[in-house]
């Protein structure tokens, strides 16, 4: 009976999975209990030990990234601070050598200027002076030629006259009255040629 009645059973177990349908795609339910299990603790450890370590490690790299960002921003300032010191100095160092070069364009005219007059003064000056000796030395010429033609005039009137010339002021007379004599014919002779 036993074994008849364990046949029975296999039977209507048999008969009732024949009966049931089974979906592949569905777990049974002691595995989705045991799957959640496992879900919960390793959200439980991930939650408690690996997601703070991460946040952590996500935090630093964010501070590290905004002072770089930080340090980048400070540093484009001030290279951009002194880039427009630099263009100052340089416009600044322009209108300097402009203002030099102006001045001494100024003073160089004051120079030339300077030096001009000192050479036209120096020129005057070595004028008057070369006139100055020029005359000098032809009144001296002068001199000397009356008193030597007046000794040769006087030596050769006495030899023509026959008497002697030797009285000082009749030789002066004689010796003034041939050299305007000489003057009046040199002049005579000379305006002629002027008017050619």
């Amino acid at each position: 009976m036993i074994a008849a009645q364990l046949a029975a059973a296999a039977h209507s177990v048999a008969a009732a999975t024949e009966t049931e349908e089974l979906n592949p795609l569905l777990p049974e339910w002691y595995d989705i209990i045991w799957s959640l299990v496992i879900v919960v603790v390793i959200y439980f450890v991930f939650m408690k030990y690996a997601l703070p370590k991460f946040q952590a490690l996500l935090d630093e790299r964010t501070e590290k990234i905004e002072g770089g960002l930080q340090h980048a921003e400070a540093a484009q300032a001030e290279a951009a601070a002194l880039r427009a010191e630099y263009e100052q100095q340089l416009a600044d160092a322009r209108t300097e050598a402009a203002r030099i070069k102006e001045a001494a364009r100024a003073e160089g005219g004051v120079i030339v200027t300077e030096a001009k007059a000192k050479a036209s003064t120096e020129a005057a000056r070595a004028v008057e002076t070369a006139q100055r000796t020029i005359e000098a030395e032809r009144q001296q010429a002068a001199v000397s030629l009356r008193a030597d033609v007046g000794a040769l005039a006087t030596e050769l009137a006495s030899k023509i006259v026959g008497e002697s010339l030797e009285d000082t002021a009749r030789q002066s007379r004689v010796v003034d009255r041939f050299l305007a004599d000489l003057e009046a014919s040199t002049a005579a002779t000379t305006a002629p040629n002027k008017e050619n």
